[in-house]
């Protein structure tokens, strides 16, 4: 009973590893090509074809190692490249706000 439920933790974490490549390569997809150059980072074939690559392995291929290895893939473009991307294209979260900006306005360090 003990091993079932592990069985389906292990598959959820899966799956949720699945959708957020899923999620990475819908940005990729609709991210210019010239974005990608002006960032200064891989091309845009290479990001959709390493992110492409990472859905199947997780959809059809269950072998843990390539797993992790597209899950690091997918790691590095949400935490390096997207947010490289959003400044180059000047979509920005948080609609306007600064990143010093605290909840009653902004953080000037106490002076």
């Amino acid at each position: 009973m003990l091993l079932q439920g592990f069985n389906n933790l292990v598959t959820l974490i899966f799956l949720g590893l699945a959708c957020l490549s899923l999620f990475a390569l819908g940005h990729a997809v609709f991210q210019r090509e010239d974005a990608f150059r002006a960032a200064d980072k891989q091309t845009k074939p290479f990001w959709l074809l390493i992110l492409g690559l990472t859905v199947a392995v997780h959809l059809f291929v269950p072998m843990i190692l390539l797993i992790l290895a597209g899950t690091i893939a997918t790691i590095v473009y949400l935490v390096d490249v997207r947010p490289a991307l959003q400044q180059v294209t000047g979509r920005r979260r948080g609609g306007g706000w600064s990143s010093s900006d605290g909840p009653y306005g902004p953080y000037n360090g106490g002076r």
